[in-house]
């Protein structure tokens, strides 16, 4: 299954349709009732035991919330924080039943962003649709802080910290609600966040008030041996390249920045791949993005493939003033309510 490429008028300069304007006038609608419920206090939102920091965008699509969250739980932990995170585990096949993500976990069980995300900081993450639950389990399994992995519209769940995350090309596509444009809740929502970070590439800016995130690949990891081999000896040579993200393009345009010619191959978020998806018709090394290849050991076992597949991970990368400002932010530790 390719990509599911977002309607062209969602980021050009193109004619809405009349239907989709239509039903964005409807989903508006709804959305805000349903935030005004919660604000004027008809909906109670439940307040777990520790201080909670959300991580969450307007605008659907990847926009490298699952960097940054990693990047959160690294720095908390290195100030004394016991962190955990909260996550509703999208695609996962049980989506009833709450779970606590190992590293064994399988995407398929725990959804591909929990596992990784489990994976590169080993803090404890529960996936619950209801994110209240989650983070009432995590403050009771030891944690005195919980990151809350995409539950900006999850109002049900008290936070304590906000932040918003965006694509620093696309940003808010056209400035409509869904379908008639990508966002969820309106501009202004983004705005009065805490925290609103920008997912920079080397062209793009930011403008006052926003933090620029910039995600750094590190060494290409071999699925089938563990190998890490640096990004730069792919210069010069042609490759195959996967991506099952929100805007693949990043991961492609960030290779082809260290020089490697780049074969694309997009597929839908959260993509379930299976072997015949790799089936390109030549040899060539596979550079997929780290989200991909927590999905994708098995099938690469060198019984099962003939060329080699890395995985490239990304580190998000922040302003020391950001961090100092997020601390500021949070409450004494132990002092919440």
């Amino acid at each position: 299954m390719k990509e599911d490429r977002a309607p062209v008028y969602w980021f050009d300069n193109a004619p809405v349709p009349l239907g989709a304007r239509a039903l964005s006038t409807v989903y508006g609608g709804l959305a805000g009732l349903r935030r005004n419920l919660y604000r004027k206090g008809w909906l109670r939102a439940q307040r777990a035991p520790v201080p909670v920091i959300v991580v969450g965008n307007i605008a659907v699509g990847g926009t490298g919330k699952t960097p940054l969250t990693i990047a959160l739980v690294d720095r908390l932990r290195a100030a004394g924080w016991t962190p955990g995170v909260a996550s509703r585990g999208y695609g996962r096949r049980d989506v009833t039943t709450p779970l606590w993500i190992e590293r064994e976990t399988t995407p398929d069980e725990g959804g591909d962003e929990p596992v990784l995300i489990a994976m590169r900081t080993g803090a404890k993450v529960r996936v619950d649709r209801d994110r209240a639950a989650a983070a009432r389990a995590l403050a009771q399994a030891g944690c005195d802080i919980v990151v809350c992995d995409d539950g900006l519209q999850h109002y049900r769940l008290a936070r304590d910290v906000e932040i918003d995350v965006s694509d620093g090309r696309r940003r808010h596509g056209n400035g409509r609600l869904l379908p008639a444009g990508p966002l969820r809740e309106p501009p202004e929502r983004a705005a009065a966040c805490d925290f609103r970070v920008v997912n920079v590439s080397a062209e793009d800016t930011v403008q006052f008030g926003e933090w620029p995130m910039r995600l750094v690949p590190g060494d290409a990891h071999l699925l089938q041996g563990g190998r890490e081999r640096p990004l730069s000896s792919f210069a010069g040579q042609r490759v195959h390249a996967v991506a099952g993200i929100g805007n693949p393009e990043r991961f492609f345009d960030m290779l082809r920045a260290h020089g490697i010619a780049v074969v694309p191959h997009a597929f839908a978020d959260h993509h379930a791949y299976t072997a015949a998806d790799f089936e390109f018709g030549s040899r060539l090394p596979v550079l997929m993005t780290e989200k991909d290849a927590v999905k994708c050991r098995t099938l690469v076992a060198p019984e099962h493939m003939e060329a080699e597949f890395h995985s490239v991970p990304v580190r998000a990368e922040l302003p020391e003033a950001f961090w100092i400002a997020l601390m500021d932010r949070l409450p004494p530790r132990g002092g919440h309510a």
